[in-house]
């Protein structure tokens, strides 16, 4: 029982939606912060991390509708190769979060200035959830258990 109902959560931890949310905000914070005189977009490291993260989020998005596919055609509850959605899934979440502490620089304070009126409350509240994203990796089967599950219900290993 606790596999058949793992295999489902193990779907929705890669928070897919969430994420194709938040790079669209990372991208905004991005072409607004300077870095340089330029905006923290135009670094070529930091275009080609968010394009890294996302073309993975795609292809993530992909696999998962593959999944639910194949399970729509078999009528079989997920096997344990969602795990590879978990894995991917919260990395891209960490990652991204990783870019918009970057993309907002010293304006991703966990506290509100006392004396200041243009206070941004989405700023204020990156490194909290920097912070609180490291455990995506753990929830739902830590990654490196989930990578165990796949070599030897997936690969036979």
């Amino acid at each position: 029982m606790a596999k058949y109902l793992l295999g489902y959560e193990r779907m929705g931890t890669g928070r897919i939606g969430a994420s194709k949310r938040e790079l669209t905000k990372l991208k905004e914070v991005a072409s607004e912060q300077m870095k340089d005189g330029r905006p923290i977009i135009e670094d070529p490291r930091f275009r080609d991390r968010l394009t890294r993260v996302e073309v993975e989020l795609m292809a993530l998005e992909i696999t998962n509708l593959r999944f639910l596919d194949q399970m729509r055609r078999s009528g079989r509850p997920p096997g344990a190769d969602v795990s590879m959605l978990k894995i991917k899934g919260t990395e891209i979440q960490q990652a991204i979060t990783e870019l918009m502490m970057q993309a907002a620089g010293p304006l991703a304070q966990a506290f509100r200035p006392v004396d200041a009126m243009d206070f941004d409350h989405f700023t204020a509240r990156l490194a909290p959830r920097y912070c609180n994203l490291r455990k995506a990796t753990i929830y739902a089967g830590s990654n490196e258990i989930q990578r165990n599950i796949i070599a030897k219900a997936t690969l036979g290993l």
